[in-house]
C-alpha cells in the first residue's frame, strides 16, 4: 500500500490522541521500542508485516481503525480520531503543546538516550562557584534518571534548593533545562558528554540569573561527579534522591581542591587571553576536558 503523506507524523498524533506512549506500543507490538521511536522520528517506515501489526494494536483502542486508515492525510487520520489537526500539516511541536519542547529536539533526545542514556543515570554531586559569595562554593546532589517519556530526568539541589527538569543528549554533549523553584526561572546547562558507557565526571558552563536583587544574567563553569548508582527501584532510589536534597549545598571552606578551584575560576577576556593566561571568552573546549567515563566494571577509563 501506498502511505499518504509522512507517516511519522500520523503515527506520533495517532500515539497522542490515544495517551500511549513508545514504550507501551512496543510492548504490545512485541518489539524493540528504539524501533518504534525510529517509525516515529521518520527514520524508518514500518514493513508491511509490522504496519499489519501496528494497525491491529490501534484498532483495540480505536474501534474500526484499518489499513486503510493510514492512507488518509494527517487532517484526515485527525478526524478520525476526534482530535485537532496539527496547524500547517506538521507533527506537534513547542507551538501547537505549550508543555512540550520542539519536536525534532525530543525525537533526538529520546533516540541517542535510548542508545547513550544509560551512561548518565545515577547518583550525582555538582560543584559551581557562588555568584553571590565570592570565593565560595555550592555543591547540589540529586538524580538522572530515564523517565516514562524516554527522556533523562535531571534534579538536583540541597536545603531548600530545586532544580528540576530534562537532560537531552545531543552530538557527545548535554543540554540540561531546569527550573529553578526559589528564584522560579529556567536554568540551562551545556556539559561534554563521554565516549564510554558510565559517565563518572562531567563539566560544562552553567546560564542563569543570579539570585541577586536584579537577577543578574550569569554564566559559570560546573563539574558534576557520580556519587551513586540507581538500584532499579524506584520508590528505594526516590528515598535517596530525597535525602541528597536535603543536604546542605555550601561546601566548607577550603574543602575545594586547588585544581578545581582553577578550572571553576578562570581568568577570561582580551588581556588574560593576550597575556596566555586564560580565553577570550568562557569555554568549556573539549581538548581540555574534565569529562570521563568507564566501562562497565571499570577496566577502561577516559
Amino acid at each position: 500500500m501506498t502511505l499518504s503523506g509522512p507517516f511519522h507524523e500520523k503515527l506520533t498524533l495517532v500515539l497522542k490522541a490515544l495517551s500511549m506512549s513508545r514504550g507501551r506500543l512496543a510492548a504490545e507490538l512485541g518489539v524493540d521500542k528504539s524501533l518504534v521511536g525510529r517509525w516515529a522520528s521518520g527514520g524508518v517506515t514500518p514493513s508491511a508485516h509490522n504496519l499489519e501489526n501496528l494497525t491491529r494494536v490501534i484498532a483495540r483502542h480505536c474501534v474500526g481503525f484499518t489499513m486503510l486508515d493510514w492512507d488518509r492525510d494527517l487532517a484526515g487520520v485527525a478526524d478520525l480520531l476526534g482530535v485537532a489537526a496539527p496547524a500547517n500539516g506538521h507533527g506537534p511541536g513547542l507551538h501547537d503543546d505549550p508543555n512540550a519542547l520542539p519536536l525534532p529536539v525530543l525525537e533526538m533526545s529520546r533516540l541517542t538516550t535510548e542508545r547513550r542514556g544509560h551512561a548518565y543515570e545515577g547518583f550525582w554531586r555538582t560543584t559551581r562557584p557562588s555568584v553571590m559569595m565570592p570565593g565560595r562554593f555550592f555543591h547540589d546532589h540529586g538524580m538522572i534518571r530515564r523517565a516514562d517519556n524516554g527522556l533523562l530526568s535531571f534534579k538536583v539541589g540541597g536545603a531548600g534548593l530545586l532544580f528540576d527538569g530534562w537532560l537531552l543528549p545531543a552530538e557527545g554533549q548535554l543540554f540540561a533545562i531546569l527550573f529553578d523553584t526559589v528564584g522560579q526561572t529556567p536554568i540551562f546547562v551545556i556539559w561534554n558528554g563521554v565516549p564510554l558507557s558510565k559517565a563518572s565526571f562531567l563539566d560544562g558552563i552553567v546560564m542563569a540569573a543570579a539570585l541577586n536583587a536584579a537577577r543578574t544574567p550569569s554564566a559559570y563553569p560546573i563539574v558534576m561527579e557520580r556519587i551513586g548508582d540507581l538500584t532499579g527501584d524506584r520508590a528505594a532510589d526516590d528515598a535517596t534522591c530525597a535525602e541528597l536534597l536535603a543536604r546542605d549545598p555550601l561546601a566548607p571552606e577550603g574543602s575545594i581542591p586547588e585544581d578545581l578551584k582553577h578550572h571553576l575560576i578562570r581568568d577570561i577576556g582580551p588581556a588574560a587571553a593576550t597575556a596566555g593566561l586564560g580565553e577570550m571568552f568562557l569555554l568549556a573546549p573539549i581538548t581540555s576536558t574534565l569529562s570521563r567515563g568507564e566501562t562497565i566494571g571499570g577496566r577502561l577509563v577516559g
